[in-house]
């Protein structure tokens, strides 16, 4: 039975719906709160808590297309992709679930009554395996199902107990239990053996569908505990049976893949469809496109270094056959072709995927070049040799960009590999160094020696006389400063908190016997505190009596939103979970920033709840204590250390009542009540997995809901509408604007036609066939499609195309009847047209339609269409 890659897939889904299985999207290839896993890499992934009855939901039968990756970590196909004929870094896994519903004998049911009825494959191709001690489903195939017991195969354990390719597991903990996996014969012209044969790595007999009863979870102990109640996992790739069902045996050869191959051989510049390389680019574009859709960045680290791994290896392929711009980007357009309908996302993120990959593109071609070089230059070197020395490797790596597996790759074709034992070794040595050096450039601030010990006396005082023990210039100890002069200064005791824990700095003055420093920060320096500032008036000299003052309003508004961190830092981990935990914070006068552990976005409910919560701990007026304890007490008393800080043996512990407990060397409101009022601004992700709040305290949360309140009263002016309506007010302007676009539409629409029914006298005749250019100037190009219809309906049989030019924009369209599509193709035809004036198309061998940018070129382009068609009727 032939079917297409989309019929297939929505075939599947509306068998097991017709079954009672609700319908559940795809989740995310960044697995939500499950840090085993790099990727989602099996349909069940979102199912899991389900499985281990932690979870419950509306439904106890599921099915998926579930969109996966595998290209790091565990599960790493990546070497292969492009290479072989099943190998794929993106794929989609159809599956159907139960949870603790139907078990073994529903499950096989459907799945055979899915391949032999519903898609049709013949009985006598499919052979099936069982967990060697599984006599029920072996019972079942045989007697419930008729399959002949010489094509039942039991496949036992391999190395130890329930390590068997029919005991299925997800890891090295969680469900598991035996399975049962269905096969497709391909026939005897094709090498290979059935499973657990001596010639089962062949590809005669392909794995299409594996079907897990999920009976147990397996503990780090290895015990199996039964799961609450019995399930069924089930997996079918469904490339592999689109394979089948085409009568092809590569997965590159289904439409899908062969639509994008198609594309990246136009994109590059190839005639050779038959290329490895281009079937690495087209798997690459779709693993690539996801994770950016699902919010994977490249980068250097953990998921980004896995994407920008694999786009630049798409990019070297596209550059070994020709390719010399940045190509890999315009590949989305015929991706969301395929696959935009069933993935919407591809569609509503295209732009943003685009740009993603044209930019990292650039970035790697600036060094391809002369990487490639390098890498040329060393391979021949080599002599007899068939192995690149580790600091080769490690030299394209480090300098360059290559991934070790990019350069693995080149040498694939040369018959060689790589050092990765020496390379592995150059990596550990570069990762050790990198924990030494975290410091860029010159920081003066940092390269200051302070002998001498500070006082902090900032919690109890905000000016408080003291000693001038040092002084600095452009980092080198001075003797004295004078008026006008930038540098630092240090005291034998301070009320200036020095910058900590994501809290700034503080300003302020010190006053001098006869004059002026102006303090814009403060910093440590060793066991020393440096006031970073300018000298307004007088000398300062080493030794001199002074008087420090905070900006005691400043440290007020820092205090209000540092204690504000600790407040939200609790309500979040109180209503998302104990895995958040701040991840980094910044707390200045004007606002707070903190980052936290969080899998996904906030919901808007949410940030009002933590909102809601922390403004009620803010109204109770808890008071705010210190304590100095040990560390471990503090830590036995639930008290939470922040991230980044390092501790002394004896701590300082900041609790605000029942709501907060934490290690903190911060300064602080004395009671919750003087925050006032807290005002979140913004809620965004900043990382994988690192989430990112920005709020606003006291006087700035007033006045931040006073510039939105003017900016609501300005709008409701504008559309005439009190502040509680402008909503259903805005909402009634923007519809009656949609139905008048409408409206507007639809009389362009009817005056087009209007004139495509004038253009029948136009009607000229090529050798007996019918054949119609005009241009429509200024006609709407959206409406050209409607009347390219219209005419070709009425000539019944014929050629037609329409031009038309607004704001110096061409829209272009060609039609062909189909009893002429043998003679004439529409996207030859749009692009003879196009390529006159500036622009270029395509579509269907009857109609397709083209853009144009060269206005005073139309008139010649379409006068050349009559002798071209000429020469082919």
């Amino acid at each position: 039975m032939q079917m297409t890659t989309s019929e297939l897939r929505n075939a599947f889904l509306e068998y097991f719906r017709q079954q009672d299985h609700q319908i559940v999207s795809s989740s995310s290839l960044v697995p939500h709160n499950d840090p085993t896993l790099l990727f989602t890499n099996a349909g069940m992934n979102q199912f899991k808590d389900l499985f281990l009855g932690v979870e419950q939901r509306a439904y106890t039968r599921a099915v998926s297309s579930q969109r996966c990756v595998r290209a790091g970590g565990k599960h790493n196909d990546l070497e292969n992709v492009g290479y072989t004929a099943r190998h794929h870094t993106f794929f989609e896994m159809l599956g159907n679930f139960s949870f603790g519903d139907y078990f073994k004998q529903e499950v096989i049911l459907f799945a055979w009554e899915f391949l032999t009825e519903v898609i049709k494959l013949p009985k006598e191709k499919l052979w099936v395996t069982v967990y060697e001690t599984d006599d029920e489903a072996f019972d079942i195939w045989s007697k419930k199902m008729g399959v002949p017991e010489e094509r039942i195969i039991r496949i036992g354990d391999n190395g130890g107990k329930y390590q068997s390719d029919n005991f299925w597991t997800m890891g090295d903990t969680g469900p598991c239990g035996p399975c049962s996996e269905i096969f497709y014969d391909h026939g005897e012209h094709i090498w290979g053996g059935p499973p657990g044969s001596p010639e089962e790595d062949g590809d005669r007999y392909i794995e299409i569908w594996n079907l897990v009863f999920m009976q147990f979870n397996r503990h780090a102990d290895g015990t199996m505990e039964p799961l609450p109640k019995p399930s069924v996992d089930t997996g079918m790739g469904l490339e592999r049976i689109a394979t089948i069902l085409q009568g092809v045996h590569s997965n590159y050869e289904i439409d899908l893949f062969q639509a994008l191959i198609k594309a990246a051989a136009v994109a590059v510049g190839t005639q050779d469809i038959n290329s490895k390389s281009l079937q690495v680019i087209a798997d690459h574009i779709r693993s690539c496109a996801f994770l950016i859709a699902d919010g994977v960045m490249p980068s250097n680290e953990g998921r980004g270094y896995v994407l920008r791994r694999i786009i630049r290896r798409a990019v070297r392929h596209g550059r070994k056959l020709g390719a010399e711009q940045s190509f890999f980007y315009t590949l989305v357009g015929a991706l969301c072709e395929q696959m935009g309908e069933a993935y919407p996302e591809l569609n509503t993120q295209r732009a943003i995927i685009e740009k993603v990959l044209r930019l990292e593109e650039e970035q790697f071609a600036r060094t391809l070049g002369r990487g490639l070089q390098l890498l040329e230059d060393a391979i021949s070197e080599l002599g007899d040799a068939k192995v690149l020395p580790g600091e080769v490797v490690f030299k394209l790596y480090d300098t360059y960009g290559f991934p070790a597996d990019l350069t693995a790759d080149v040498l694939r074709d040369r018959e060689l590999s790589i050092d990765e034992a020496g390379f592995e070794s150059l990596m550990q040595q570069q990762r050790e160094r990198a924990k030494e050096a975290s410091n860029f450039g010159i920081d003066y601030t940092k390269a200051i020696k302070v002998d001498g010990t500070t006082d902090f006396i900032g919690y109890e005082h905000l000016a408080e006389s003291a000693k001038v023990t040092a002084l600095f210039k452009d980092g080198e100890a001075v003797s004295a400063l004078i008026a006008g002069e930038e540098g630092a200064m240090v005291l034998d005791q301070t009320p200036f908190y020095a910058e900590s824990g994501g809290q700034v700095g503080d300003a302020g003055v010190i006053k001098l016997t006869e004059g002026l420093f102006v303090v814009n920060n403060t910093q440590k320096a060793g066991n020393g505190i440096l006031h970073l500032g300018t000298l307004e008036l007088g000398t300062v000299e080493v030794g001199e009596p002074v008087t420090a003052a905070v900006d005691s309003q400043r440290r007020q508004a820092i205090a209000l939103n540092h204690s504000v961190t600790h407040l939200m830092h609790a309500r979040l981990r109180e209503l998302l979970g104990d895995h958040v935990t701040q991840k980094g914070s910044l707390v200045e006068a004007e606002r707070m920033r903190f980052d936290f552990s969080h899998l996904e976005a906030m919901t808007a409910a949410e940030l009002r709840e933590v909102e809601e919560r922390v403004n009620k701990d803010i109204r109770a007026n808890y008071d705010v204590a210190t304590q100095l304890m040990d560390l471990e007490a503090a830590k036995n008393a639930g008290a939470m250390a922040l991230f980044g800080e390092k501790y002394d043996d004896e701590v300082r512990v900041v609790s605000m009542g029942d709501a907060s407990t934490e290690l903190c060397g911060g300064t602080h409101v004395a009671r919750t009540g003087d925050i006032g009022l807290f005002k979140i601004v913004s809620e965004s992700g900043i990382a994988a997995g690192i989430r990112r709040i920005e709020a606003v305290t006291g006087d700035a949360a007033l006045a931040y809901l006073h510039q939105l309140n003017d900016e609501l009263a300005q709008t409701a002016g504008l559309v005439k509408s009190d502040v509680f309506s402008v909503a259903d007010k805005v909402k009634q302007t923007l519809d009656r604007s949609r139905q008048l676009e409408k409206e507007v539409e639809q009389l362009k629409a009817k005056l087009t036609a209007q004139a495509g029914t004038a253009l029948l006298e136009q009607v000229t005749e090529v050798n007996g066939v019918k054949v119609l250019v005009a241009d429509l100037n200024g006609a709407d190009g959206k409406s050209l499609r409607g009347s390219l219809d219209d005419l070709k309906v009425k000539l019944q049989s014929g050629i037609v195309v329409l031009a038309t030019v607004n704001n110096d924009k061409i829209s272009l369209i060609a039609g062909v009847t189909k009893d002429l599509t043998d003679k004439v193709k529409a996207g030859e035809l749009v692009n003879l047209v196009a390529q006159q004036v500036g622009g270029k198309g395509g579509g269907r061998p009857d109609m397709a339609q083209a853009g144009g940018t060269e206005p005073a070129q139309l008139p010649g382009a379409l006068a050349s269409v009559t002798p071209w068609l000429s020469e082919r009727l």
